[in-house]
């Protein structure tokens, strides 16, 4: 085939021309730019068959590396030992400590927690428009991949996500968040203030500047966020036509963003969505559009950071919001079970893998819901080994 396309070029122009055209031929081949999954002949149509030891190493590698096999990982699967529970759980860790395993933390938290998005977000006027420079952004996106890569590489539980008391921090982020005593632009491990408001995921800055309007913070948009993401029950899409919050400061008194929510939600068709979208969201008013600790909104008015959760929790403030999400642990296990099913199988689920999560999350329960315990019960699942024929 490649000889055909070096022949055609040579004969246009010479030697070079030639293997141009032969080069470009490897470069625009579907199984150069995809990775290919090819169902055998035997095989009927529309049924679900094992996928083969070499099909399972490139599966493991691309979910892990997003990258090929190492020999290591060939060699165990030409020999047809790959698939051994044991072999299989020692190469999934081996993975894991290998530097490659960033690529995961990269490509999941960026599919995830929608970090991509921050590296295009602009914060055109004031109040912010001086203070989030391009170091402030990077070192957020920076923050949160050493959170999550910590937590993998240490085994550490899912729910530490939450509520861990540590982040990743150099001089120009902690000053952001007036955390005293860290200078120097590298990033080192830094234990965060007794009063709770920075543990977890929901204090980096990445998360509270993602779900933020250009000039003002947006309950909507954290409470949607934290639905989608930690509780793993999004909400519907908006119906047509509703219009904006009047951001417009035209009179001596602001409204609060409570108040300005109250009136948005007049309508009847709308109100049922955000009573239960809006109330996570006003827990994290206590920052700013960018992440920033206050104690008044952008128009000086008091906070009010109250409210109760789909299933009843009461709540006052993120602290109080982060206790009631991890008060059932098994709920954002099942949140991060299906995220990180999602990424490795490059599809979205269906209910016929929701028997995968739970047992996936219940095997998990007993090593106390840790990431790389759910990674493994992911790699033995029946949707990772396994691979429908076209119908």
């Amino acid at each position: 085939t490649l000889l055909a396309f070096y022949e055609d070029g040579r004969a246009e122009g010479n030697f070079d021309a030639g293997i141009q055209a032969a080069v470009e031929r490897i470069l625009v081949d579907p199984e150069f730019l995809f990775r290919i999954e090819t169902d055998p002949a035997e095989v009927p149509p529309d049924t679900a068959y094992p996928i083969s030891d070499l099909e399972l190493a490139s599966r493991v590698s691309f979910f892990l590396w997003s990258s090929i096999p190492d020999d290591e990982l060939l060699d165990l699967a030409a020999r047809g030992q790959l698939r051994e529970p044991a072999v299989l759980d020692q190469q999934i860790r081996r993975m894991l400590a290998d530097s490659r395993s960033t690529a995961l933390v990269e490509n999941f938290a960026g599919q995830w927690l929608q970090l991509r998005n921050l590296a295009t977000l602009i914060r055109p006027g004031d109040p912010y428009s001086i203070a989030f420079d391009e170091t402030l952004r990077q070192g957020m996106i920076r923050e949160t991949e050493l959170f999550v890569d910590n937590i993998i590489r240490e085994d550490r539980g899912v729910l530490e996500l939450l509520t861990a008391d540590y982040t990743f921090l150099n001089g120009r982020l902690a000053g952001h968040y007036d955390i005293p005593n860290v200078q120097g632009s590298h990033f080192r491990r830094v234990m965060l203030p007794s009063d709770g408001l920075r543990g977890g995921l929901l204090g980096h800055g990445s998360i509270l500047t993602l779900t933020s309007h250009a000039i003002r913070t947006s309950p909507v948009l954290r409470g949607k966020w934290i639905l989608n993401n930690i509780l793993g029950t999004p909400p519907p899409d908006p119906p047509p036509n509703v219009p904006a919050l009047v951001d417009r400061k035209t009179h001596a008194k602001v409204a609060t963003m409570r108040e300005r929510m109250a009136a948005h939600r007049d309508n009847p068709v709308c109100a049922a969505c955000h009573a239960m979208i809006d109330p996570a969201g006003f827990a994290l008013e206590r920052f700013d559009a960018i992440g920033r600790s206050r104690v008044v909104d952008e128009s000086f008015n008091q906070l009010d950071t109250s409210g109760v959760l789909p299933d009843g929790t009461a709540f006052d403030g993120v602290v109080e919001l982060r206790a009631a999400l991890v008060r059932k642990p098994e709920r954002f296990a099942i949140t991060v079970t299906e995220k990180l099913l999602t990424y490795a199988l490059g599809r979205g689920l269906d209910y016929y893998d929701m028997p995968a999560v739970r047992r996936i999350v219940r095997d998990a329960a007993a090593d106390d819901y840790r990431l790389q315990s759910i990674i493994v019960g992911i790699v033995n699942s029946y949707p990772f080994l396994h691979r429908r024929s076209e119908s």
